[in-house]
């Protein structure tokens, strides 16, 4: 993050225009760490204690905007599988990101503009996606790649909008390119992802199937919208989609769990099937029978949004205004908060996504 504002002028300006004696170098340093204190904000830090990552609270140089950048007085952010494998110093943060700050979305208002930005003004209510950075009291951001708050949401909503519906939105819409009529097997359907995936895939008119591990998140599948709920710890997906699918399969696949359902997958889609690769919290390493893909004509995808250039999220961000706001503004999908922290807590909020127990999405709020 750049440092800026009383901090760079307490260190030119006119506490050093007089000799410095005894007194006047301790009034000095008083004034030096009142101005320093003053542009600091709170942020959680990854420190490396023993090996591995560990969640502390700081203070950190406020950010000052630069060009077309606003700077967000941030409310709340989410914690991403993403969040989890940086600290764990497995998932570094891309060129440009803090490295040692997690979060990869934000609420809250502006509160400073670059001298370029046309879009917003001071006090606006925004959300958008970050590359890192967002476990802090405030955030910068390219004026393009935030967008409105819809009217009744709150903070917490808000702030478990933008990774999970942007990538079930990109992943859907614009790459499997889902139409009405087809059948989509989700998988993770409990997860963040999971449940934008399901409402949006209604929206669009398709056939839902999920899967997920337990009861409860199977039945908040069907409370989303999925006409059939699977679970994969009793059952053989696989089985299920072709008695259900009368042996056909299904035309789309959102898979966020990888190599363990790699098989189950293939055998599950219907000729010219897609499939596409969200997550991997169940393996990156298969043994393939490339025979299928080729015998189905299958085509598969993977994706990432943290990695992808400045244009690509701008395009993305303008898709997911025109097509995704108006239905979260008129309630006809939400978010799904599962649990809200402190930002303080964000350990315990890691230690929660950790257990696999959550459905939803896990906040925290920024005081």
């Amino acid at each position: 993050m750049r440092g800026g504002g009383r901090g760079g002028a307490a260190s030119g300006g006119s506490v050093n225009s007089r000799p410095v004696g005894a007194g006047s170098l301790r009034e000095l340093r008083l004034s030096l760490a009142a101005a320093i204190l003053d542009d600091n904000v709170q942020a959680v830090v990854i420190r490396q204690r023993d090996s591995q990552g560990v969640l502390e609270l700081a203070e950190v140089s406020e950010p000052a905007p630069q060009n077309r950048e606003i700077r967000i007085r941030v409310r709340a952010t989410a914690v991403n599988r993403a969040d989890v494998l940086q600290r764990r110093g497995l998932y570094p943060a891309p060129q440009g990101a803090p490295p040692d700050i997690c979060g990869l979305e934000y609420s809250g208002e502006v509160e400073a503009l670059g001298p370029e930005v046309t879009r917003w003004r001071p006090g606006d209510r925004v959300m958008g996606l970050l590359a890192g950075g967002g476990y802090a009291e405030k955030v910068l951001t390219h004026e393009e790649l935030a967008v409105p708050v819809p009217s009744g949401l709150s903070w917490e909503a808000a702030a478990a909008i933008p990774e999970v519906f942007s990538t079930a939105y990109d992943a859907l819409e614009l790459q499997l390119k889902l139409r009405a009529g087809e059948t989509v097997l989700i998988h993770a359907a409990a997860s963040g992802v999971g449940t934008a995936a399901i409402q949006l895939a209604k929206t669009m008119g398709a056939r839902v199937f999920a899967t997920s591990s337990t009861p409860d998140k199977l039945e908040l599948a069907r409370q989303l919208g999925a006409d059939l709920a699977i679970s994969y710890r009793e059952d053989d997906f696989a089985e299920v989609v072709s008695r259900e699918t009368g042996g056909a399969g299904v035309q789309a696949i959102l898979d966020l769990v990888g190599a363990s359902h790699w098989r189950g997958n293939l055998r599950s889609l219907a000729p010219l099937g897609r499939m596409i690769l969200v997550g991997l919290v169940g393996g990156s390493r298969v043994e393939a029978d490339l025979g299928v893909i080729l015998r189905k004509r299958l085509r598969v995808y993977g994706t990432v949004l943290r990695t992808r250039s400045l244009d690509e999220k701008i395009e993305l961000t303008r898709c997911f205004a025109r097509d995704v706001l108006p239905l979260l503004a008129d309630g006809r999908i939400r978010p799904v908060v599962d649990r809200v922290y402190a930002l303080d807590e964000a350990g315990e909020a890691h230690r929660w996504m950790e257990s696999n127990r959550s459905a939803g999405k896990i906040v925290l709020k920024v005081p």
